[in-house]
């Protein structure tokens, strides 16, 4: 195609779908406008072109244009002065580019009253959105991965691109030889086939066709005297002023267009879409499917028809704010009572209402004479007790999101939900100052404890909470306006037990509705103590208006907890509740024996015991009941996404195990929760329509559930967040808990595992549940997992047993279980057929609750292992 630009007319090599809709008798939605980076070219965007013609019809039938731009691809090559690289007056700037996107859109004789839609990569990331800027009256709408429209030129550049930018190396690198395309094509997530990158070659096989890479990095506007400078700050300052929709794509490994450009773009675009691909780097277009993603979100926002509007449920009782409960509890005849209470080896810390209420105003005078303001998002870097608890509620009493991704995920997963939240602020204790440091992660860094300068410096920390709580609080704080309810309060992070870690945004309503659902339904009250074994009911206390009390454990290993520790928190805060994962209270029963006379008296005044992250088993709660002979002993189901769903009690759960249903019983709907079902297909896969749960009682289905308790959403996870929500039923707005199970004619839930573990063998889907909860029963075996190996729709059942303590179920160093294991595994498992049992040390499990095993990893070992592969540990 021949278009004229500003020196002429040129001729563009052009991949345009628009023929082959008309072939079709369709006539095109909306266009799309392609435009990719150095050093690749239109072949790129293969998939999106690919992806719009397959699935094109009556409703969405979306052209798509994709050119190579001058002097790269097949496009005309322009004239270089010699040696053929890039000299000062010969590569093709900014201000042209725009120039020859303006003559190919008159060329291409776009359909105007259709939606004009931008996407643009790497630096034609750069060029679509100013070209959008420019054209904002014709353009509808615009879609990025990853790119920058401004780098600060007092920073340099990133180290990718300084050596090949430097000028002495600039030809070398570009034209002269490949190195510049062949790192470019190295960053792929685990390389690329032989054939695609021989494509992406394709067009650069010569120096001679190498011009255009080298003109490329030349015109970076690094400097503020680089001759594109002025252009790129005019359209980058005019994002501030889109007003219409925009999605970003990002890949956050990408060595050049680092998560510092992505979170400059969401400055300047605040309202824009975002999905970030966890593990995916700079060749985005060749790590993930972006495809399902772009016309997914273009099919939301160019929707014709009605707007579906839906609502949660009414909340268990009346909403307060956050901090309300604490005003109260400090102005009442409570208010030298304690608040928290903390106890670790060396001794027990408490607070009381009056002075945690006078820590937080101190904090949030200190924070906000800092900076911090409404909105910003901060880091918690504290461990679990009192400290943490004034923080994090100085942080919502100035309207700050708290970010908690705790060490429970481990450095790798830290590090990387830290940088997909991008905090504004760091608060933390010296080691998690110094990691931060050390990894380069965002924020500006408050210390907890007063550093000396040379350590202020090292962590670059500029103040700290012990001097802030020093200079008290001020009238500063009476200025600052209490939240809105709907604005942002907490990102919580997901245990990352299967797959990334994902961030959990609630706002202050859905937070303050979990406080009143908890109050409801287990009596929670004002003037109540609570040990916290499980660190969100600890921060969730002064909400209550009860005392938390943080027992002496290592906060990222549950199974730490001991009975003397629950007793010794127990008599220290005069508790009457105990919140704690399986995994803790396994560990507390294993450690019970030779508890003393006041140890045990203190764990006989405990009135409730509650375990959440994982089911119980019966035969546990029993030998926990002796422990608590007072305490109601309860088992809500719940997930970050929503703590508290069902309940149900020790009581309960043998009734219902009476009726020999498949799986874990987790009780019935607490109050202002629904639930509906979508049925699995003979293939695992959910039904796109819902059922009421009483419909068809027993059908393995996926859960879903609606409360106002539930997340406000996923945090920079457009498409998961828009998978993980189901509206068109009743009115109500749904989330997909990605859970498994059924319920039974008693209106009972019954959680048969995840849905991303089920087992589609030859005689339908079947949940790990259904097999693990009767195996599980077995005297000699402590935990199993049951894994499908083998195609989807063939799958084989495998059980993979961790046994108990001092038992030896293998043959010699073989993972293959004793034949008379095998047996008594079969028939527990008797409407299920197992095809093979195998015997591991210890099943993966996460960090955080100890509990939650990794069926993804089993099923992988497990096929290497049938397979006659080398045998390790899974």
């Amino acid at each position: 195609m021949t278009a004229e630009s500003s020196d002429g007319p040129h001729t563009f090599h052009v991949l345009d779908t628009g023929p082959l809709l008309e072939d079709r008798g369709l006539r095109p939605t909306g266009t799309i406008l392609a435009l990719h980076g150095n050093p690749t070219w239109s072949y790129m965007w293969r998939a999106v072109l690919e992806a719009s013609v397959q699935h094109a019809g009556p409703l969405s039938a979306w052209r798509v244009i994709a050119p190579d731009q001058l002097d790269m691809g097949f496009s005309d090559r322009l004239a270089h002065t010699e040696p053929p690289a890039p000299a000062a007056t010969s590569y093709r700037r900014l201000s042209q580019r725009l120039a020859d996107l303006d003559g190919l859109a008159a060329a291409l004789d776009l359909d105007l009253d259709k939606p004009v839609v931008t996407l643009g990569h790497d630096w034609g990331g750069a060029i679509s959105l100013a070209w959008a800027v420019r054209n904002s009256e014709t353009v509808d709408a615009v879609v990025s991965l990853n790119t920058a429209v401004d780098h600060p030129t007092a920073e340099a550049v990133p180290p990718a691109l300084r050596a090949a930018m430097a000028p002495g190396v600039l030809p070398s690198a570009t034209v002269l030889t490949d190195a510049f395309l062949r790192v470019t094509l190295s960053l792929a997530d685990g390389g690329l086939p032989s054939e695609v990158a021989g494509a992406y070659r394709a067009p650069y096989v010569s120096r001679w066709s190498r011009g255009g890479i080298g003109g490329f990095v030349a015109d970076i506007p690094a400097t503020t005297q680089h001759v594109s400078r002025n252009v790129l700050e005019e359209h980058s300052a005019g994002l501030r002023e889109w007003k219409k929709p925009a999605l970003l794509m990002w890949g956050p490994k990408d060595p050049v267009f680092r998560d510092r450009y992505l979170h400059d773009l969401l400055a300047r675009l605040p309202k824009a879409d975002l999905h970030r691909f966890e593990g995916a780097g700079h060749l985005l277009a060749e790590d993930r499917d972006i495809a399902k993603v772009l016309f997914t979100w273009l099919g939301d926002t160019f929707r014709e028809g009605e707007t579906v509007t839906s609502v949660s449920p009414p909340a268990a009782e009346e909403v307060t704010a956050l901090h309300h409960q604490l005003d109260q509890m400090a102005a009442s005849w409570r208010r030298d009572a304690p608040a928290a209470v903390q106890l670790t080896d060396e001794h027990t810390a408490q607070v009381s209402w009056a002075e945690l209420k006078s820590q937080v105003d101190s904090l949030a005078t200190g924070f906000y004479e800092q900076g911090m303001r409404s909105g910003d998002r901060v880091s918690l870097l504290v461990q679990p007790g009192n400290q943490l608890t004034a923080i994090l509620y100085a942080c919502l009493r100035l309207g700050a999101v708290a970010v908690v991704a705790d060490a429970g995920l481990g450095l790798k997963g830290m590090t990387r939900a830290v940088r997909s939240a991008w905090p504004d602020w760091v608060i933390g204790e010296r080691p998690g100052l110094l990691v931060a440091s050390a990894l380069g992660w965002p924020g500006r860094r408050i210390s907890v404890d007063a550093l000396t300068p040379r350590t202020a410096r090292i962590v670059s920390a500029e103040a700290s909470v012990e001097r802030l709580l020093r200079r008290g609080s001020s009238t500063t704080l009476e200025a600052v306006p209490v939240p809105d309810p709907e604005a942002h309060a907490a990102i919580l992070f997901t245990s990352g037990s299967t797959g990334p870690a994902k961030g959990v945004v609630y706002t202050h309503r859905r937070l303050g509705a979990l406080v009143a659902l908890l109050r409801h339904t287990f009596a929670v009250n004002p003037g109540a103590s609570l040990i916290a074994g499980f660190a969100p009911f600890a921060l969730l206390g002064p909400a209550i208006g009860a005392t938390s009390v943080t027992p002496d454990m290592t906060v990222t290993k549950p199974a730490t907890l001991t009975a003397s520790a629950v007793a010794s928190a127990a008599a220290a805060g005069e508790a009457t509740m105990f919140f704690g994962s399986p995994a803790a209270l396994a560990n507390v029963v294993a450690t019970s024996e030779g508890l003393s006379a006041d140890q045990t008296a203190a764990l006989h005044r405990i009135r409730l015991v509650l375990s959440a992250g994982a089911p119980v088993h019966p035969d546990l709660l029993d030998r926990v009941q002796q422990l608590f002979p007072e305490a109601d002993l309860h088992t809500p189901y719940g997930m970050t996404e929503g703590l508290l769903q069902t309940d149900i009690t020790r009581q309960q759960i043998h009734t219902a195990m009476e009726t020999e249903q498949l799986g874990v019983c987790v009780g019935r709907a607490v109050e202002g929760v629904e639930f509906a079902v979508a049925p699995l297909d003979e293939l695992g896969e959910p039904s796109e329509s819902l059922s009421e749960p009483d419909a068809d009682p027993g059908v393995l289905s996926e859960i879903v559930v609606s409360a106002a308790h539930l997340k406000a959403g996923y945090d920079r996870l457009w498409l998961t967040d828009r998978k993980s929500r189901r509206d068109r039923h009743r009115g109500l707005l749904w989330h997909r808990t990605g859970d498994i199970g059924h319920f039974d004619t008693a209106g009972r839930l019954w959680i048969q595992g995840r849905l991303q573990h089920v087992m589609t063998t030859p005689a339908g889907p079947i949940g790990p549940g259904a097999v693990e909860t009767r195996v599980d029963t077995l005297p000699e075996i402590l935990r199993s997992a049951a894994v499908g190996v083998g195609p989807r729709g063939t799958q084989a059942v495998v059980v993979i047993i961790e046994p108990c303590p001092g038992h030896r179920l293998s043959v010699g160093s073989s993972p293959l279980a004793l034949p008379e294991l095998s047996r008594r595994v079969r028939e527990a498992s008797v409407d299920v057929p197992v095809a093979a049992v195998l015997v591991v040390d210890n099943l993966p499990t996460d960090i955080r609750h100890n509990s939650k095993i990794d069926r993804t990893a089993l099923a992988e070992w497990s096929d290497r292992v049938l397979s006659g592969d080398r045998v390790c540990a899974p």
